[in-house]
């Protein structure tokens, strides 16, 4: 992506070059020839810079796309964070629709993950208890593993609420690394951030 983005700059820098030795000749012609050649170049201008708007959008597409993610992410952490355990997945199917999404499938399968780790690598919790959040739905989780488990130094409640927040919080984490590679990359090609934003966003139609 560099190369071309150098590539495309440096075409940019031409043109005002161009332009810049035009106007410099343009002193020489007679108001109507001045007229049409400016009614030429404007229309021609119009083309090429609709083209290299293009060029300069694509360079922007997959920082766009790692933003969108980042947003939902942060949608996702904030309702995690405001609700009961046993309501976040029917929260999070309520606020974020999405056919192709089975919160409660989502929460379970990271809990189980974290578990399986801390029974068959750290050796801190009993397989009992993942047996039984394997068995569970995630609503009914805290209740099943407090009643079978009274004794737990621990607080389950806490515990499952602290991987989950610590889950999306990397997921976001990355997804930020992601965003300032991609700025770094356009930062490399000479340009600013901001302004293929701007560029990708006309492009797009995005407000």
């Amino acid at each position: 992506m560099a190369d071309n983005s150098k590539k495309l700059y440096m075409e940019m820098q031409m043109d005002e070059l161009k332009a810049a030795l035009a106007e410099e000749e343009d002193d020489d012609l007679d108001p109507l020839e001045k007229m049409m050649k400016e009614q030429a170049a404007s229309k021609k201008k119009i083309n090429k810079n609709s083209e290299k708007d293009i060029e300069l959008a694509k360079m922007y597409e997959d920082a766009a796309e790692y933003e969108i993610e980042l947003e939902a992410f942060e949608k996702e952490l904030e309702i995690v964070n405001a609700n009961q355990l046993k309501d976040i997945a029917s929260v999070l199917t309520q606020e974020l629709p999405d056919e192709e999404r089975d919160y409660a499938q989502e929460l379970k399968n990271i809990l189980v993950a974290t578990w399986t780790h801390m029974v068959e690598t750290a050796k801190t919790h009993p397989a009992e208890q993942l047996e039984l959040i394997k068995e569970t739905e995630f609503c009914n989780i805290i209740e099943i593993l407090t009643t079978a488990f009274p004794d737990y130094d621990g607080d389950f409640e806490k515990d499952v609420r602290t991987i989950l927040v610590k889950r999306w919080e990397t997921l976001i984490s990355i997804k930020k690394e992601h965003i300032e590679e991609e700025m770094e990359e356009i930062y490399i090609a000479g340009l600013k951030p901001s302004f293929v934003k701007r560029i990708y966003k006309q492009v797009h139609g995005i407000s």
